[in-house]
């Protein structure tokens, strides 16, 4: 925006000077060639004035000796012609284009009165004439080829210092723009970063910037306004969330302890089954309070993204989860995870969304399955973690349902877990600002992906690690 602000100020500027510069110019240059004829053309009358008076041979001999002086002079021709056009006297060059025409009006009575407008460029030569005698007693005419030098180099002179304060003036007005554009800018694109930054989930985010025309400053104070509103929203909802979640975690401990302390004490049969149940639920309840408090911690905020190693933490993450994924009867690899991969992210955001896909695919792929995890390096310099499974997969039209919180595949309802994993995990991924994907992989089962921004510097230092967590996201569901 400012950009094409400051072209359209450019634009009408230049066309301002140019209107204002042009005309200046060319005035000067029609005073100048005015001013050349009224010098010349006085010179004119003294010569035709000579040539009237001119009756013997010494009057003609003073003639001569008169323009031959004047020609030396100026460098000027001069040529004096009677009524036939015959050559009475001459000096210095012969008159070229334009001298018929002036000689046959002075022969009329009638005197140059307009020449062609001198520029730099010319023309190099200007024919005036004037008549010998008046009205019906005209006897002749003299014409005279006058240069232009001079004349051409005082406009080029008075051109230039024209053009010169032109372009300073445009150069003057340009800063004064660019300061103006800059001035009613500025709390533009501060509300533009913040409004960027609220949309990124940054509660905090206000638009800082105090200057600008009076409309925009209101729209920075209600802005604020309104982002202080919905922040105390929001957090007054997290809160909520999470303290009503820590506060169940307490009695439902209690009741899940009891329920378990009850079992030898029931006897065989349906009330033993219903206890069971009772149980599983009940662990249910406990497992989605847990994630529940973690989509709570990620959306708050509270951390800062860091520069982490993400070669590490997969290979960290895959190790770790080996075990699970043998005794499931599943085959883990991490095929292709070259080293020095970095990212911006969350604490141990790739550790984390990590155990999130692999606790999914722990669930949902049959025994005997495989599960690859690849990481890689992108153009832009983020790092890019897929997790592909050869599982029965999702059906192309749900996968979009996968991220929501406590969503699940109409197909695995009975599995269990709560349907916030994925959720959290793509919290996390976005919160680093990064994102998380899900796709069919081929020829069948799912290929989950996410991924992390690269560092400010993009070249972290040699050494750091960022070493991946054991913990486990519980909750996650393919659906």
């Amino acid at each position: 925006m400012r950009r094409r602000l400051l072209v359209v100020l450019t634009v009408l500027m230049g066309v301002a000077a140019l209107l204002l510069c042009l005309p200046l110019a060319e005035g000067y240059a029609r005073g100048r060639t005015e001013h050349l004829l009224l010098q010349r053309r006085s010179e004119a009358v003294r010569f035709a004035d000579l040539a009237e008076r001119m009756r013997t041979g010494a009057d003609r001999a003073e003639l001569a000796a008169e323009i031959g002086r004047y020609s030396d002079l100026y460098g000027a021709g001069v040529v004096v012609v009677d009524t036939a056009g015959s050559t009475l006297a001459r000096a210095g060059a012969t008159p070229g284009p334009g001298a018929v025409e002036a000689r046959e009006g002075a022969l009329t009575g009638r005197s140059t009165d307009r020449l062609p407008t001198l520029r730099p460029w010319g023309p190099r030569h200007v024919v005036l004439a004037e008549p010998v005698g008046r009205d019906e007693r005209v006897s002749g005419a003299v014409l005279l080829a006058v240069p232009t030098d001079a004349a051409r180099r005082d406009v080029t002179v008075r051109w230039s210092l024209i053009a010169a304060g032109a372009l300073a003036s445009f150069a003057a007005a340009a800063l004064v723009a660019a300061g103006i554009a800059r001035w009613l800018l500025r709390p533009v694109l501060d509300l533009d970063r913040a409004v960027e930054r609220l949309a990124a989930g940054s509660l905090r985010a206000r638009a800082g910037s105090d200057t600008g025309p009076p409309e925009l400053r209101r729209l920075r104070e209600h802005f604020n306004a309104m982002a202080e509103a919905v922040s105390d929203s929001i957090g007054r909802q997290r809160d909520f969330v999470a303290d009503a979640s820590h506060q169940l975690r307490n009695p439902l401990a209690t009741l899940v302890l009891q329920l378990e302390n009850v079992e030898p004490h029931v006897a065989p049969g349906p009330g033993l089954a219903e206890h069971a149940r009772a149980l599983d639920e009940a662990e249910r309840l406990e497992e989605l309070l847990d994630g529940l408090l973690a989509l709570a911690r990620v959306e708050s905020g509270a951390a800062d993204p860091t520069d982490q190693d993400v070669s590490h933490a997969v290979r960290h993450r895959v190790a770790a989860w080996g075990p699970v994924f043998r005794a499931a009867g599943l085959e883990l690899s991490a095929a292709g995870v070259p080293d020095g991969l970095w990212a911006h992210a969350l604490p141990d955001a790739a550790g984390r969304i990590l155990d999130a896909l692999l606790d999914n695919a722990v669930k949902f792929v049959p025994f005997g399955g495989h599960v690859t995890v690849e990481a890689s390096r992108q153009a832009d310099g983020s790092t890019l973690v897929r997790v592909a499974d050869d599982g029965p997969g999702v059906p192309e039209d749900q996968l979009e349902l996968l991220l929501r919180r406590f969503t699940r595949s109409p197909a695995h309802q009975n599995v269990p877990g709560s349907g916030l994993g994925l959720a959290i995990a793509d919290e996390i991924a976005r919160a680093g600002g990064g994102a998380l994907g899900l796709a069919a992989n081929t020829p069948h089962g799912l290929a989950a992906h996410f991924r992390l921004p690269p560092p400010p510097d993009s070249r972290p230092a040699s050494g750091r690690k960022v070493p991946g967590r054991p913990g486990v996201v519980r909750g996650a569901a393919e659906g």
